[in-house]
């Protein structure tokens, strides 16, 4: 019965590709919490807790999740049987109210660990996969018109990717109509073309821009209003043909329930992270499922070891009518990992090998690391 013996987090400053914009904030540098569990075996795990532009997109920071996990998770979880991954969640959960994506990081080195002593994926400990390729969105934030048509028709031509979400909401609506409508023209007869509104709307404007999308021939809005208000995201379900999806509205199954119960969305953003961790994710997972509702693999824009955590779940998943957001790394300038992820065939494919299928490069993250930590986390994760 391995114990837990350390839990250890460092914060990674990680510059982006370009200015990723949001409804809320411009993203230049993306800051990832990593984490490494240490055995009584010998064996370790890593994770990765990562969120979105700071605290102005939600209640964790990446100082908040690492303070979190520093001062509340690891004395909890420290000298308990490494395997009981269950019991884990639930002293989590007891110990820590909120902070879902601290508990994430956590937990996905939890899973890392049990499988790599196991020999096998983090996918067959949630039943198997049943694909090793997920196809794979990619957003257009630079703001400007020809710059995200030229950027879409170079990963079209790439064979990257065919399924395009673009990031509006911080401007005039008719502004944002007018970029959606350009790039639709340019792209939207060889590939998919949605929008994230980010919860930039009031109830009045989403129905405006909702029947302007619908118009322009856009096949999915994300979160057009506020996460509380999901009495009004059904009011836009109903009213409209474009799809409506429900992202920072889905806090964990609780939320998804009710969410689904009212049938509020015809699709679901399942990101492991907001969900509180692979476990919780797969609970929102099979709440749709059951709800007859679509499901879309979300992204807290994570580097390798979040995206790969997040791959292992949504591998096991039949369906995925929206596909996968899964291109985290690729907005980042700088690999983390010792063999970066596919990305081939319009699709991100499944990592091979037992846990994550990932690595942590040491040389890689050293010129970012924020506090210099012993040189012992460096090494590679053990088997």
């Amino acid at each position: 019965m391995p114990q837990i013996d350390r839990i250890e987090t460092t914060i990674v400053d990680l510059p982006t590709i370009r200015g990723h914009i949001l409804s809320m904030t411009t993203m230049t540098v993306q800051s990832a919490v990593l984490v490494r569990i240490r055995f009584s075996d010998g064996s370790e795990g890593i994770g990765e807790g990562t969120t979105i532009g700071g605290m102005s997109y939600g209640a964790e920071s990446p100082e908040s999740i690492k303070s979190v996990i520093d001062t509340y998770i690891a004395p909890v979880l420290e000298t308990c049987d490494g395997d009981g991954i269950n019991a884990l969640i639930d002293a989590m959960e007891r110990s820590v109210k909120g902070n879902p994506i601290a508990r994430c990081a956590v937990e996905t080195a939890l899973w890392d660990g049990l499988a790599r002593r196991l020999g096998v994926s983090v996918a067959q400990l949630f039943g198997g996969p049943v694909r090793t390729a997920l196809p794979v969105a990619w957003t257009l934030a630079s703001g400007n018109s020809e710059t995200d048509i030229a950027e879409a028709r170079d990963l079209l031509e790439r064979r990257r990717h065919n399924i395009f979400k673009l990031k509006i909401g911080t401007r005039d609506m008719r502004d944002d109509l007018a970029h959606v409508a350009t790039i639709c023209e340019a792209v939207g007869r060889e590939a998919s073309i949605r929008v994230d509104v980010n919860q930039a709307w009031s109830l009045t404007e989403a129905r405006w821009g909702l029947r302007g999308l619908q118009e322009i021939g856009v096949d999915l809005v994300e979160q057009p209003i506020g996460e509380d208000h999901v009495d009004q995201l059904k009011l836009l379900t109903d009213g409209f043909e474009i799809g409506v999806m429900a992202d920072e509205a889905l806090k964990g199954p609780k939320s998804a329930m009710r969410v689904a119960a009212g049938r509020s969305a015809d699709a679901f953003a399942v990101k492991i992270a907001q969900s509180g961790g692979l476990k919780r994710a797969a609970e929102v997972i099979a709440i749709a499922q059951a709800a007859g509702i679509g499901l879309y693999a979300g992204t807290m824009l994570e580097a390798g070891v979040g995206t790969a955590a997040a791959l292992q779940l949504f591998s096991t998943v039949p369906v995925l009518e929206w596909g996968t957001e899964l291109f985290g790394p690729f907005l980042l300038k700088d690999e983390i990992l010792t063999r970066p992820l596919e990305y081939r065939d319009f699709a991100v494919h499944l990592p091979e090998g037992p846990g994550l299928g990932a690595e942590i490069d040491p040389e890689r993250i050293e010129p970012f690391l924020r506090d210099k930590p012993r040189r012992s986390y460096m090494v590679g994760a053990g088997t």
